[in-house]
């Protein structure tokens, strides 16, 4: 039994939420998925910590031209939204856990898992009701509902796990073109 602490009853995901990251996210993975060069640029970004590339590249996309928060660890990136309290800010991101390797990022395994998560942002940005039920499930933790889900969307053979963090999920992923695990993140940060 998962014992949930007094702050985090007020830190609860809601499909509005969800839908408003997924929206703003799926032309950003179909563009990974899409284009090559935009993918190896956005490696590069990444691995050498350039905020500045990371930022022109985020602006070529219509629904992120204005994001402001977003980084990198040099084995992933985060890019968070804004949201009134108790929300603060949703993150949305593809990393390699951290302690695994350092300033190592594959684009091919971020192209391959961008192709596995499109329908998953699709469904969210578009079926208010599947966003309803996947925040409802993620709120009452119910990991079954979560995996199954999750799992009718992202048919991948790559995607090993599904679980609850943070307000949000976690898919870890084991592609063919990366000896380290990547997860794909939608989370609710710590403030």
């Amino acid at each position: 039994m998962v014992k949930i602490k007094p702050k985090q009853t007020q830190r609860l995901v809601t499909a509005r939420v969800l839908r408003k990251v997924a929206t703003a996210m799926l032309p950003f993975y179909r563009k990974i998925a899409g284009n090559s060069s935009y993918a190896a640029d956005w490696t590069t970004a990444v691995v050498s910590a350039d905020l500045d590339l990371m930022g022109r590249l985020l602006a070529r996309i219509s629904t992120l031209a204005r994001v402001e928060n977003y980084g990198t660890n040099g084995i992933g990136y985060f890019i968070s939204f804004p949201f009134p309290l108790p929300v603060a800010f949703y993150t949305n991101g593809t990393t390699i856990p951290p302690g695994t390797v350092q300033f190592t990022f594959s684009t091919a395994a971020h192209r391959s898992i961008a192709r596995a998560v499109i329908p998953l942002y699709r469904e969210l940005s578009v079926n208010n009701s599947f966003a309803e039920s996947l925040a409802a499930a993620i709120r009452r933790r119910d990991r079954g509902a979560v995996t199954a889900m999750v799992r009718s969307l992202v048919t991948a053979d790559s995607l090993k796990s599904v679980t609850i963090e943070e307000s949000g999920i976690a898919l870890l992923f084991r592609t063919r073109f990366s000896k380290y695990p990547y997860r794909n993140l939608l989370f609710q940060e710590m403030m």
